[in-house]
């Protein structure tokens, strides 16, 4: 077999994406050089984000089982929605975080989600001041541009103050949007005049930070602030003015919903489920513009009719899959996007992509052979249950703490490990035929 051309990852990404794998976490760096499956589910993703690029709306439930890939793919879409430069907010939910509360997990939620966001300029997170910024200096240019005036002159300043106005009338007119033009306007003036004291008030207000609106008052001049009830809505706002910042959009992407079907109180699950109504309802119907929105969630977490997203009849009937789509072949334009167990075959070029990867990092030829890796994804796959309960977490994590392992005791072979019986797992993979006799449960699979 000709020799293939292996691609070469900077050791940083390298041991960032091992570690954070080995650990059963996705990292925010490097998938490019692992994706290997998922096309159909990102590129209906992204046909649906070129109609958000467009004034459109979408939302998007992500399904699938734990470690079946589904924070995976959010941080892939991520990465290319980024490229396409939409504005991007992520986070998880958790007993803290809500969609909706009346203890502030909602607000809660808001604030992870404005500390995470992100451009393709500054993918970590924490990008709202250089947005902020971005957009006053590109008026700036375009009225400098534009009139050829010298940024001293009066005429200058009026002119800049007359196109930093028709952004702020456009959003002015939309729910809580007079008070969020004037902090919009209250920065560009701070800017301009270097009061960074001011700037930073009227960040910490857009981060939700004022937890009492006398304080803001007094700072601000503003008498509303961001809470439990309307933390939404300045999403929305946001979308619009990323627009006008020149930016193609805003893409929420919320993870772990398993948190909202855990809440032991119905009528708080109820809330929650009714947030979820209210924002889908909003792509739909055009009361939201430049905005995606992904969720992602277990089967048992969206089906369940007892307290999952289904418990909620409004979402149930909106959600349900019609009477065509079946197991192979899915709507991947539906609201509700299921994830399919990665393949054999799938898995096998994605665990050889991390063979190479481990091998450039800790420099060494790769010793690894395309025999026992098929070897491994065979025992792996082979059993039993298998094809219903392995996740893609659990096969990667086996298979980095098997190079790990090899790398650190020269005297340990790949095969040793493969043959061992703590990884056969003979408890696991083996079948009683009623006599007591134990028989290996393989399924087929070749390269």
């Amino acid at each position: 077999m000709a020799e293939r051309t292996r691609q070469r990852v900077p050791k940083r990404i390298a041991q960032t994406v091992l570690h954070s794998l080995k650990a059963g976490v996705v990292p925010r760096i490097g998938l490019p050089y692992i994706t290997v499956v998922r096309k159909d589910e990102i590129a209906a993703l992204l046909h649906d984000f070129g109609v958000v690029a467009e004034g459109g709306a979408s939302f998007h439930f992500i399904v699938g089982r734990y470690g079946a890939g589904k924070s995976f793919l959010l941080q892939a879409v991520r990465n290319y929605v980024m490229d396409k430069n939409f504005v991007v907010v992520d986070g998880d939910l958790s007993p803290e975080r809500r969609l909706q509360g009346t203890k502030g997990q909602g607000l809660a939620t808001y604030r992870e989600l404005i500390q995470n966001l992100a451009t393709k300029t500054r993918p970590e997170g924490g990008a709202l001041t250089l947005i902020l910024d971005r957009w006053i200096n590109t008026v700036l240019q375009e009225v400098a541009s534009e009139t050829g005036l010298d940024e001293d002159d009066p005429q200058f300043t009026a002119a800049v103050d007359k196109k930093i106005g028709a952004v702020i009338a456009s959003l002015s007119e939309l729910v809580h949007g007079f008070d969020f033009a004037k902090l919009l306007n209250m920065y560009y003036h701070a800017y301009i005049d270097d009061d960074d004291e001011t700037k930073a008030k009227v960040v910490k207000w857009f981060r939700g930070e004022y937890t009492h609106k006398t304080e803001a008052k007094q700072e601000l001049g503003v008498s509303i602030i961001i809470d439990d009830s309307d933390w939404y809505e300045y999403l929305k706002l946001f979308a619009l003015f990323f627009r006008q910042a020149g930016y193609a959009g805003l893409v929420i992407m919320i993870d772990e919903l398993v948190n909202i079907y855990k809440i032991p109180n119905s009528i708080s699950r109820q809330y929650n489920y009714e947030k979820i109504l209210t924002m889908y309802n909003d792509t739909l119907q055009g009361k939201a513009k430049y905005l995606g929105i992904l969720m992602c969630g277990t089967p048992q977490t969206v089906e369940d009719r007892r307290r999952g997203v289904y418990s909620y009849e409004a979402l149930r009937s909106r959600l349900t899959e019609g009477k065509f789509a079946h197991v192979g072949a899915q709507d991947m334009y539906a609201p509700v996007i299921k994830l399919e167990p990665l393949t054999a075959e799938e898995m096998l070029v994605l665990t050889e992509k991390l063979a190479d990867m481990h091998a450039r990092l800790y420099g060494y030829d790769r010793q690894i052979t395309e025999e026992e890796l098929a070897k491994f994804i065979k025992i792996e796959y082979g059993r039993i249950g298998a094809d219903t309960k392995i996740t893609p977490r659990e096969v990667i994590r086996d298979f980095i703490e098997l190079l790990d392992i090899v790398y650190q005791n020269p005297k340990t072979t790949v095969s040793d490990l493969l043959d061992s019986e703590q990884f056969t797992g003979m408890d696991d993979d083996s079948t009683d035929d009623g006599g007591g006799k134990q028989e290996k449960n393989y399924t087929e699979f070749t390269i």
